[in-house]
């Protein structure tokens, strides 16, 4: 039977964690390394670039089209990851006020958002 997951080379997601997964504080340290060593394999698994190797794989593949509820620690894993990549992230603005002038000497102040 063929070893599930085996990738050539380590996953990384700059974009969406640029300190990587194990820093950027939404994945244990296990999950964080998991993806780096297995995700390039389930990501191309996913997305059916790579046909699947084993029975492991092939739930796998299932457990992504929503067919399957997800059971091993790479499905349960993987699904962490795309949902955190799907939720907004949050931030926070800063709202200034910018005067106004009416034509009087009274001053009224307006919310604006700043940029």
């Amino acid at each position: 039977m063929q070893q599930s997951f085996v990738a050539n080379r380590r996953f990384f997601d700059d974009r969406n964690f640029p300190k990587g997964f194990t820093r950027s504080g939404r994945f244990t340290l296990a999950e964080g390394n998991m993806l780096e060593k297995h995700g390039v394999a389930m990501q191309e698994l996913e997305q059916g670039s790579r046909a699947p190797v084993n029975d492991e794989e092939t739930r796998f593949v299932q457990v992504c089209k929503g067919e399957a509820e997800a059971s091993t620690v790479y499905e349960k894993t993987w699904l962490k990851y795309k949902q955190r990549l799907a939720e907004k992230r949050k931030f926070h603005t800063v709202f200034g006020k910018k005067r106004i002038a009416d034509g009087s000497d009274d001053f009224s102040y307006v919310e604006t958002d700043a940029d």
